[in-house]
């Protein structure tokens, strides 16, 4: 019995030890990229079954599905062990991204495998998005084709800084040295302006396991490493002590009223108790008091550590704010310049809301102009209106109010955001700040003493935005001109932007493209902004079809003033109606992109006022429009606005 309890002691030192020493190990986040059947899948296979992580019954699995699904004849597929989706082992592509972790007596690794086809582009990105080191595979009979460069380019635009350049299926072309050095010179030629610190190219056959764990005797004139032992040695670090500190706050600590503290992982740098720090966003100063993690308070902490800050000031710091060091203090602006990685099925139009996302911040956020599209060929700029799924581009981005960050480039974990679908939630794209744009700092708000309340109340009326939506010929224009000769002779302070109108002064440089329709409404719905703000009924009349910039529109006026109206009329009868010929012309294939026909109408969902046309006059909808506003008050003749007026 005596004996068996000491093998137990021994068995758990044992197993503690392990533990600890596998605790001590350092980490490497890498990711597989490059073309279609490049050999990725293969390669993290084949390293899974090199350093001892595949168990028996996962061998026996392996062997079954090879002879079922596999592409290498009677030798076992290793791509298989990652190619998890039934859809991929059918087809022989990687669709997702696929993680798996392995480790050596040297270090841990997690590994990403990412989709080769350029349909799963963004799919590669997010895979690059948390790794240190990419392993781009060429297949030696093809050499570097335009997806080897797409994902250099994005692994570069990501913070990637180191390259293995894996020179794959070298024994198809007989391991010949020749074709080796010219896809590595032809692959150092074009990512010699990607800023990448080291590139190094390893001839392998990831299929037999030539120069992947062991060395080949095929290869006597490579003198390098082998790829595990280039993973297991290359310094990735980049001494993200050094960098200024930088302290996301996730979430505010105050479970009762004698502790107060900011809890949240340290991004960059170093903190010490005593030490100064500065609020980002509103430049308050303090110092650290406490620094506090689940044993205990520490001295210390540096970057990875999750911990709470306690400060010796009151400060007011909420969740999405970041604590920095007050000699290295972020930008904070509302205005800047990023790279993005557009995800979406949809195009990424200038002008359409989106919501921003960073590590734990979030805003509103428009991108105010799309400077160029990026040639994953030779990194060329092309001139674009519009970013279509998996292309990458450099654009400006404006926020509703501003956000604290660092240039990507200085520090990836406060230079990263997502955009994101307010409608459907889903994440559209990925950007890296570049650079805050210096007007931004050049413009502030500028304080007034007339409020909108105040203009209201001189006119005795509340402001609203009327937005009259609907198809072209529907009647808008007819309804909102007859409201407003009734308003007006009552007394009311009236204006109609209408969308003929407009074009001839404000929007002329626009035409009727996707992107042109989407910049024509964040104009008008910007001057309606300005129009409620002096405290007039507007008025507005345009066909409006996309549902995201109505909802821009929206978003800008106040709680309560933006009236959707719904001008429900079908085609057909706007068709026969075509009041300016332009339905004629359309159906002809004259005029292109014509909503209703070749360009969506969307229609509202849940709008303030749907109005039904057919079999009804203009003035009956007057009428009840009329009589809509009266009940909401803000027709009638006497305005109160808290002060007795």
């Amino acid at each position: 019995m005596r004996h068996m309890l000491a093998e137990n002691l021994v068995a758990a030192e044992a197993v503690d030890d392990y533990l600890a020493a596998q605790e001590q190990k350092s980490l490497l986040r890498f990711l597989t990229c490059g073309s279609v059947d490049d050999g990725k899948s293969t390669l993290i296979g084949r390293l899974l079954s090199d350093t001892k992580q595949i168990f028996e019954d996962q061998l026996a699995t392996l062997e079954r599905d090879s002879r079922r699904h596999g592409t290498t004849g009677d030798d076992i597929d290793f791509a298989l062990l990652v190619d998890g989706l039934e859809a991929e082992r059918e087809q022989g592509i990687t669709i997702d991204v696929a993680y798996r972790f392995f480790s050596t007596p040297k270090r841990k690794f997690i590994v990403a495998d990412t989709p080769g086809h350029e349909q799963y582009t963004r799919n590669m990105a997010t895979g690059a998005s948390t790794a240190d080191l990419a392993i781009v595979l060429v297949d030696a009979r093809q050499g570097v084709l335009r997806q080897t460069r797409r994902h250099s380019i994005i692994a570069s635009l990501l913070g990637i800084r180191h390259i293995v350049l894996a020179v794959n299926k070298i024994d198809l072309v007989g391991f010949d040295r020749a074709v080796f050095e010219q896809i590595v010179a032809e692959y150092m030629a074009f990512s010699k302006d990607l800023g990448f610190a080291s590139v190094v190219a390893i001839p392998m056959s990831a299929r037999f396991g030539d120069n992947v764990s062991r060395r080949s005797g095929e290869t006597g004139w490579y003198a390098g490493p082998t790829l595990i032992e280039h993973l297991e040695t290359i310094d990735v670090e980049q001494d993200a002590c050094q960098k200024p500190f930088r302290f996301p706050v996730q979430y505010v600590n105050r479970p009762n009223l004698d502790f107060r503290g900011f809890a949240g992982t340290i991004a960059s740098g170093s903190i010490a108790q005593g030490d100064e720090i500065v609020v980002a966003k509103s430049g308050k100063v303090s110092r650290v008091k406490r620094i506090v993690v689940s044993g205990g308070d520490l001295a210390q902490a540096v970057e990875g550590q999750a911990v709470t800050l306690v400060l010796e000031d009151e400060v007011e710091v909420s969740r999405g704010n970041l604590l920095v060091a007050t000699t290295a203090r972020p930008h904070v602006a509302d205005q800047f310049a990023a790279n993005i990685v557009w995800f979406d099925e949809q195009a990424l139009l200038p002008g359409r809301s989106y919501i921003l996302r960073t590590e734990t911040d979030q805003a509103s956020a428009t991108v105010t102009e799309l400077k160029y599209r990026l040639d994953v060929n030779d990194f060329g700029h092309v001139a674009a209106k519009s970013l279509e799924m998996n292309e990458v581009g450099v654009c400006t981005i404006s926020t509703q109010q501003p956000v604290a960050f660092d240039a990507f480039a200085e520090n990836r974990a406060t230079g990263a955001f997502i955009l994101i679908d307010r409608l459907t939630n889903a994440t559209v794209g990925a950007g890296m700040i570049k650079h805050a744009l210096r007007r931004a700092d050049n413009i502030h708000w500028q304080s007034l003493d007339v409020t909108k309340d105040a203009r209201a109340a001189a006119k005795q009326q509340k402001p609203a935005v009327l937005w009259f939506t609907g198809l072209s010929g529907s009647g808008k224009s007819t309804i909102a001109n007859l409201l407003e000769k009734k308003l007006h002779a009552s007394g009311r302070h009236t204006y109609v932007l209408d969308g003929d109108n407009v074009r001839h002064g404000l929007n002329r440089d626009l035409g009727f493209s996707e992107a042109d329709r989407v910049e024509n409404i964040r104009r008008v719905a910007q001057v309606a902004r300005l129009m409620a703000d002096a405290g007039l009924i507007v008025l507005v009349s345009f066909i409006s079809p996309f549902r995201a910039e109505r909802r821009m529109a929206r978003k800008l006026m106040g709680e309560g003033e933006f009236i959707e109206v719904f001008v429900d009329t079908p085609f057909e009868e706007c068709a026969s109606r075509d009041p300016k010929g332009l339905y004629g012309r359309a159906l002809s294939g004259e005029i292109k992109n014509f909503t209703g026909l070749d360009s969506p109408y969307e229609t509202p969902e849940n709008p303030e006022i749907h109005l039904q046309t057919l079999g009804r006059t203009p003035e009956e909808m007057v009428d009840v429009l009329e009589g809509w506003l009266r009940e909401r008050d803000i027709a009638d003749q006497h305005y109160d606005d808290g002060g007795g007026i």
